[in-house]
């Protein structure tokens, strides 16, 4: 969801499917980093387990992904370089385009 960078005309079908999504996402951002300069883009993902790998693209011009883990399951930590990370309902910051991460198993 959000706005596609560097003049890309087509827009994530999402904006229109689910505003209030688009909305409550941009907002938790701002709760959880208020001094974070806004993302431009927001990846959403349900029941997604991912294997090691580094972030394609230039990142919309960031360098630096916030990712938080919602709702009710156990495991699913993230790894960055090796590190395990607990992300449920607290936010992580990391470089997604030069650090290695993936997600652990979860039920």
């Amino acid at each position: 969801v959000g706005a596609m960078p560097g003049g890309i005309n087509k827009q994530p079908k999402a904006n229109s499917m689910f505003p209030e999504l688009v909305e409550a996402a941009f907002a938790l951002e701002r709760k959880l980093r208020p001094n974070r300069e806004p993302s431009s883009t927001i990846a959403i993902n349900r029941n997604a387990q991912f294997r090691p790998h580094t972030d394609s693209g230039a990142g919309a011009g960031q360098s630096t992904s916030l990712i938080v883990g919602l709702g009710t399951y156990s495991g699913g930590e993230l790894v960055v370089e090796g590190a395990k990370h607990d992300i449920r309902y607290k936010g992580l910051e990391f470089n997604g385009w030069t650090q290695r991460h993936w997600t652990m198993p979860f039920v």
